[in-house]
This record gives structure tokens, sequence and C-alpha cells, in this order.
């Protein structure tokens, strides 16, 4: 990780000392991490700084991350002119975990774009539209948006470098964050990743509590699913790539909810002979597309460079279009073993 600046630092504290009416944005379908550095920052904002921030999320975050959920989160899919009259009233914008305006979803993205408050980023993704942001927090050596904000907040004078001066229910958030965006210390951990996790059970984390909802509170329409999927929808291709496609009747039937397949696209990398997973998920009028891979095969480039998307290199996502890259849902899978074959087959695109 790359050490905090601290005229950053020092630039963020007079900024949130001085907001009067701060929202905090996150990206559209939310994720573990994006709430829990979102909820994060709202509850050290109100027991360490005395503000009352909102948070304007697109989408309902997924019940295996509900019990985060607290009064001051907005949903913009459902209250879109409230969440564009935060925007507009905002002095200060905290944006997380993600690396553009546009990535937060349809209800807010020109709210947020035409907002005349300070913006500050804070995103562990590559390619941050920096120039829309008054002050950013760009690192992608790091586990999570969650991990980036555990450093920044250690920095901020009322915490001083001990988490046990982190309120309880920002440091839970925090560290629910982190977990679920290395898929439980499976991914994308480094030192400093350990270290954050060490420091917040000293301070009184129950990581167990968090296991237990995150992993271990799910429906059995979810399991169910993924049996289904496995056995029926999953397709290994000569090169190494797997895939599955998850239509949206498939999903009508099933009744499964947003946020019920996170993790499915990782399941395939248990497979040795498997050298990147593609999940497929239709939406309205696309499909939502997740990508990871091993080391030495670029999810990000594969996202990039087939469906609009990018992330990190094991791990991307993006979106294939209906009928602008396919004509209909049903070929998505033909759409998709092209893709791999032309991907796979040129080392400039594949590698990292």
């Amino acid at each position: 990780m790359t050490t905090l600046r601290k005229a950053d630092i020092d630039k963020l504290d007079e900024l949130l000392g001085r907001a009067e009416r701060i929202v905090i944005s996150t990206h559209l379908h939310p994720d573990g991490d994006a709430v829990g550095s979102a909820v994060a920052m709202m509850h050290y904002l109100e027991e360490k700084r005395g503000k009352a921030p909102a948070v304007v999320i697109n989408d309902p975050m997924p019940e295996s991350i509900a019990f985060l959920d607290c009064p001051g989160i907005l949903i913009a899919s459902q209250d879109a002119a409230g969440a564009t009259a935060l925007i507009a009233a905002a002095d200060l914008i905290v944006s997380l975990d993600y690396n553009d305006f546009s990535r937060a979803g349809d209800a807010v993205c020109e709210a947020l774009r035409a907002s005349g408050a300070a913006k500050v980023l804070i995103d562990h993704h590559l390619n941050p539209s920096a120039g829309d942001f008054g002050l950013c927090f760009s690192e992608t050596e790091i586990s999570s948006a969650s991990e980036l904000l555990y450093h920044i907040l250690m920095k901020m004078p009322d915490v001083d470098g001990d988490a046990s001066r982190l309120p309880l229910s920002a440091a839970t958030a925090l560290m629910t964050g982190m977990t679920t965006d290395t898929n439980n210390f499976a991914n994308s951990v480094f030192p400093s990743t350990l270290e954050m996790a060490s420091a917040l059970l000293a301070a009184g984390v129950d990581r167990d509590a968090i296991i237990m909802h995150v992993y271990n509170s799910f429906r059995e329409n979810r399991v169910k699913a993924m049996g289904y999927l496995l056995d029926r929808k999953l397709r290994i291709l000569d090169n190494g790539v797997a895939y599955m496609v998850l239509s949206g009747g498939e999903t009508a039937d099933m009744d499964i909810r947003d946020g019920e397949t996170e993790g499915f696209v990782n399941i395939p990398l248990t497979i040795g002979r498997v050298k990147m997973s593609v999940f497929l998920r239709q939406d309205d009028g696309y499909f939502r597309v997740s990508v990871r891979s091993r080391r030495g095969t670029s999810a990000n480039r594969f996202a990039a460079a087939f469906f609009h998307g990018g992330g990190h290199e094991q791990a991307a996502g993006g979106r294939l279009y209906i009928p602008d890259d396919v004509a209909d849902a049903d070929g998505a899978a033909l759409y998709i073993e092209r893709a791999a074959a032309r991907f796979m087959e040129n080392d400039s695109l594949r590698n990292n």
C-alpha cells in the first residue's frame, strides 16, 4: 500500500470538520465492501464528528449484509427525488468503492456530477476519474475500499492510530467490507490487510458474528440455485475458461433475490484446469457480468475488452447488452465462448 500523504489527510480532516450536509455515495448493486465502507464512514462521522450524514445507494443491500442497515440510508431507486435533493443540498460528497460517478447508478449519477459540493473519492479500482474530485484517495494494491478507509481513519486526529477509538459499529462495518471483498481472506490479501484485521479484532469486533451473517444465513433458495448452476449450467472450455449463465426466467422461477448469487463466480476456480471464470445474470435489458481469474490471466482486460467493464486484475465485472451485443438472451453463451477463444489466444490481452 502506498503511504498516505499527510497533506491529503489534513485536507480531509478540514473538509469533514467544516461540512454540515454530507452525502456518502457508493456503487449500484452494493456489495459488502460498498455498504461496509459507507456505513463505517457514516458511523465515524456521527460518533466522532457529531455530524448527521446521509448514505445514498442506488439499490437495496443484499440480505447477507442487511445487518449493517441503519437509519440514514436512502435507496435512490426507490426515492430518486429524495436522493437527488439530498445530493443537491450537500456541501460535501464522499464517494466510496467506485472510480466514476456512472458507477453510482442512473438515479443519482447526473446529480453527483452536477453538484457544486466538495468531493472526495476513496476507492481501490483502476483508472479513477480523479479530475471529478477535489481530493482523491486511490489505491489498487489493497484489499478493499473498506481497508483503504480504515487506514485513512486511523490517521484522523480523533483516532490517532488506535483502532479502539473507532466506534465499534464503524469497526464492524469495516471488517465486514474487507472480509467480503477478500472472499474471507481467499484473495487480494496484503500484509496491511492482516494488520487491519488484527487491530479490529483487538478493538472488540465480533468476527464470528460477521461470518454467521455473511456466509451462514442464506435462504434455501440460494443453495438450491448454486447446485442447479453447477449441475446444469457450468461449462468448461478447452482453453480453461468456465462460464455459467443465469437467465431472467431461471432467476424468477427459483426466486433468487438481488445479491444471492454473490460468490458463485468464484466456485469454478476451485477446479484445477480453470484459469478464468465468468458468471452472467440477466437483468432488465442486459446481463450483469462477473469475471474472476488466476494469476497470469487478466479478468480486468477480459471484462474491458468484451463486457464494457473492468476492475482488478483477478476480479472484474461489466455488462452484456441486449440487443446491442447479442440479439437476445439465448446468444449470451456463444458470445462468451467466442470472446474467450479470442482472448485466450491473444497473449498481449490475456497476460497480466
